[in-house]
């Protein structure tokens, strides 16, 4: 069915286009089809019978092509779901995973009772850990770092999206240097880093169409939370939490080095809910401040 005018028969082409392409292609496709006439999944169910104008048609199929060669359906419609909230993405940044909401989940849970926290999520990226931290934390202060000017610009898309524009601080730089340099430490230090090995990325889809530099964690994954470990004792106060998310099998290794950054902290590894090493939870010893 090439022609389609209503939205079962838009479905229905897409379903048969994208059947080679996607394993959700029923989800993409309605995704992707609520996004083109604004409304959503709930309402396409409802009425299957509603009308596409050509230009409505013409920019559904766009993206359907688009999405069978590869383009993940959070960069065709510029946004996706993470924890509570949505948020905007483009190619310049990582688009935000389930498997990340856990280390929302235990940044959360080591807060409760704590007030005017100092945190930072280190890699920001689009801002979906900060902008979420900020918005369950109303009185923590937050710094978003990243390298990367562009997905910075996103952040800030995101930040003032909610509101928290003056309570999330955006930062250029790498790793936690600008906090060192100025002198400033923390209580809560989150980080999603990359950490896919580099022979590993040629390999993996993600890797085609989403920014390396996110992805990329050097020779065995691991570069990046080396270098957050080496940084971190100057950074985290005592008593504080540091959270790093990891990939499956990686977590004894983390586990080691931040036992060698941080002696005496309490290290535990977390598993996300199909088993997998997820999260490494680093609590640093002593008072405080």
């Amino acid at each position: 069915m090439l022609d389609f005018d209503r939205v079962d028969q838009a479905l229905a082409w897409a379903n048969h286009t994208l059947a080679r392409a996607s394993d959700s292609e029923a989800l993409d496709a309605a995704l992707l089809l609520a996004h083109v006439l604004d409304t959503d999944r709930a309402r396409l169910i409802a009425h299957p019978e509603q009308p596409l104008s050509t230009a409505q048609a013409a920019e559904y199929r766009r993206l359907i092509m688009q999405r069978a060669a590869g383009t993940p359906v959070a960069y065709l419609t510029g946004q996706r779901a993470f924890y509570d909230r949505d948020f905007w993405v483009t190619p310049d940044v990582l688009i935000p995973r389930p498997e990340t909401e856990h280390l929302i989940e235990a940044a959360l849970a080591w807060a409760r009772g704590r007030s005017d926290l100092r945190v930072v999520d280190v890699g920001t990226g689009s801002g979906a850990i900060a902008v979420t931290l900020a918005a369950h934390l109303p009185t923590a202060a937050v710094w978003a770092v990243d390298t990367s000017a562009a997905a910075l610009t996103v952040a800030r898309r995101n930040a003032a999206r909610y509101g928290l524009q003056k309570r999330v601080t955006l930062v250029p730089g790498d790793l936690l240097d600008p906090l060192i340099q100025a002198g400033q430490d923390v209580d809560l230090i989150a980080a999603n880093l990359p950490y896919i090995p580099s022979a590993e990325l040629d390999t993996l889809p993600v890797a085609q169409h989403e920014p390396r530099q996110a992805l990329d964690g050097g020779p065995d994954g691991l570069d990046p939370i080396r270098r957050l470990l080496r940084q971190t004792p100057g950074v985290l106060a005592p008593a504080g939490l540091l959270l790093l998310e990891i990939g499956a099998g990686q977590g004894t290794q983390v586990a080691a080095l931040a036992a060698g950054a941080l002696p005496g902290a309490q290290i535990m590894i977390l598993h996300d809910y199909a088993g997998h090493e997820r999260v490494v939870r680093v609590e640093r010893d002593g008072e405080p401040d």
